[in-house]
């Protein structure tokens, strides 16, 4: 059993959407522990006790308290220290909200995109592209989710899917890339528990946690 840290909660979107969805994975490989309120809880030596981190949470205590978890000279573990977390060998998965980061702020730089917005949710086309072993097995699907706009600046990622919709025309939607001795993972699909628990979503998922811990 391999061992997650999943980060999750903030104003806009509850733990439990993430737990259920978590929890819906077969397969058994992987094991999720939940923080809710990473402010003090997380340090750098408890992330390097995971091989693996999924961060489906915005700069959001939790979703009661909407002040910033990031506070320089408070929080054991920032941007930077996910940074080196991943340079240094770790796996990261940047889920949904997680990249609701305004470009030009650390976490943004970190993950290599900035939020533009989102239409209400509408039907979105998930389109694979390439052969990258996180697409294996995924075919072009489609979801009712909240479409993120990204301004996309990755720079050696390797895009695995764009999205398509009326609202929000395309825009890229998944990519992945080594960093330093890690790797990274971005995507944007997310926001209620029907995405999560749809079988290509999932296998997406399961395949970027193999690909990110190098299996």
């Amino acid at each position: 059993m391999i061992n997650v840290l999943v980060l999750c909660d903030d104003h806009w979107h509850p733990a439990e959407v993430i737990k259920r969805g978590l929890g819906s994975l077969k397969g058994g490989l992987f094991a999720f522990d939940f923080v809710e309120d990473a402010k003090d809880i997380l340090t750098p030596g408890m992330l390097k006790s995971y091989p693996v981190i999924i961060n489906c949470k915005s700069d959001n205590i939790t979703a009661a308290n909407n002040a910033p978890w990031f506070e320089d000279g408070v929080t054991e573990v920032g941007v930077k220290e996910f940074q080196e977390y991943v340079c240094g060998g770790g796996g990261f998965l940047s889920i949904h909200s997680a990249n609701a980061a305004k470009k030009g702020t650390p976490y943004s730089d970190f993950v290599g995109n900035g939020f533009l917005g989102h239409p209400p949710r509408c039907k979105i086309d998930v389109l694979i592209t390439g052969d990258h072993p996180i697409v294996e097995g995924v075919g072009n699907f489609f979801i009712r989710d909240e479409h993120y706009q990204l301004d996309y600046f990755a720079a050696g990622a390797v895009e695995l899917f764009y999205t398509t919709s009326e609202a929000g025309g395309r825009q890229i939607g998944g990519y992945a890339q080594e960093m330093g001795k890690g790797r990274l993972c971005v995507m944007t699909p997310g926001h209620i528990l029907a995405v999560w628990e749809h079988s290509s979503f999932q296998r997406l998922l399961l395949n970027a946690l193999r690909w990110c811990i190098k299996q």
